[in-house]
């Protein structure tokens, strides 16, 4: 090829490449990759500016979640919310509380209807995947199995062919199936989405037997007209470990509450009450001045609460212990339950918080 055809061929895909450059005048953008947008401190930040914590719960079970009869709301996983709203607010009574079914639990924090969850919930992995954020064991339980003392049972093998009781959309209900079909045993649940439901088809005779959480079960049966009537098995289903959850996606949300749960355990190992608190914050006890805000800070104003927000909670709320006897101790108000795994670490049980440092 001469050098005038070269210099014709560059020529002709010069004009090209404009004419095609003319045709094509949209700019030319990459798709923009969807960013999640930082969600730290929107929860708490909504909160503060509510003014009262949004508290998911239970209105009948006794014991953890009930009305009393001026139709206040009381209870172990009450007083855990009223401690939080103290903590925040200096008052238990900046609590908006949302009643729950159990099958409205995972919901409620999936969509953030809810501050906080306190509502007789086990920890699960999958729970923990596809609700939100647990906070820390509060209550260790089992599942266990109630029926009727006249009818003998003793084991579970002895329920082969029985009729259950069961609260649907729980655990309670998979760990039955499944600590039937391990021992191959057959069995007919009879499921209702409230739990009160469940225990009123137990005493009508519907079923032969009734299953939840022991200390759901020991709770129940306090009310019955004729609680001696009545045996819960010496027999542990499952692993049922009872936590606080909050929606996830605000970590200082999450450590707020936390750091809540840790100062009630904490306090009660230090043998700080409500009764004594004022007391305690002349104590020479290093750990305890730092506790209620009187020397040291162990990270307390880093999530916005206030130095001495402990002595606060523990004078309007008290320690774990104090929650745990007010309600289910030997004179609590709704039943007695041997703390048993409750106990303090120190005290033979499991128990324990991080310490406040």
């Amino acid at each position: 090829m001469n050098r005038k055809s070269v210099l014709a061929l560059l020529s002709l895909l010069v004009v090209s490449g404009l004419v095609l450059a003319a045709c094509d005048l949209t700019p030319q953008t990459e798709t923009p990759q969807t960013t999640p947008q930082p969600t730290t401190g929107k929860i708490l930040e909504a909160v503060k500016a509510r003014g009262k914590v949004v508290c998911g719960i239970h209105t009948s079970l006794p014991g953890f979640g009930y009305l009393d009869s001026n139709g206040r709301n009381m209870g172990f996983d009450i007083d855990l919310c009223r401690a939080v709203a103290v903590a925040l607010f200096n008052s238990p009574d900046a609590v908006e509380f949302v009643p729950l079914t159990a099958a409205e639990r995972g919901p409620a924090l999936q969509t953030g209807e809810v501050d906080m969850l306190a509502r007789n919930c086990t920890w699960t992995s999958s729970r923990d995947a596809q609700w939100g954020n647990f906070v820390h064991i509060m209550f260790f339980d089992g599942q266990g199995m109630m029926v009727r003392k006249a009818s003998g049972f003793t084991k579970l093998e002895d329920l082969d062919g029985a009729t259950v009781c069961v609260t649907t959309g729980t655990t309670t209900e998979k760990n039955l199936s499944d600590a039937f079909r391990q021992r191959n045993l057959k069995f007919t649940a009879v499921t209702f989405e409230d739990t009160s439901a469940v225990y009123k088809a137990y005493e009508e005779g519907r079923c032969d037997c009734a299953t939840s959480d022991k200390s759901q079960l020991a709770a129940v049966r306090s009310g019955f007209q004729k609680p001696d009537d009545h045996v819960i098995l010496d027999v542990t289903m499952s692993k049922e470990p009872l936590a606080p959850a909050v929606p996830a996606g605000d970590d200082k949300w999450l450590d707020v509450v936390r750091m809540v749960m840790f100062v009630l355990i904490n306090a009660e190992e230090l043998g700080v009450t409500s009764q004594n608190v004022d007391q305690m914050m002349s104590s020479d006890n290093i750990e305890i001045r730092r506790l209620l805000g009187v020397e040291g800070t162990f990270g307390q104003e880093d999530l916005g609460l206030s130095k001495d927000f402990a002595a606060n909670v523990i004078r309007k709320v008290g320690n774990y212990g104090e929650i745990y006897d007010r309600y289910m101790g030997p004179s609590g108000v709704s039943f007695t339950m041997d703390r048993g795994l409750n106990n303090l670490w120190t005290n033979g049980g499991l128990m324990y918080a991080p310490p406040l440092r």
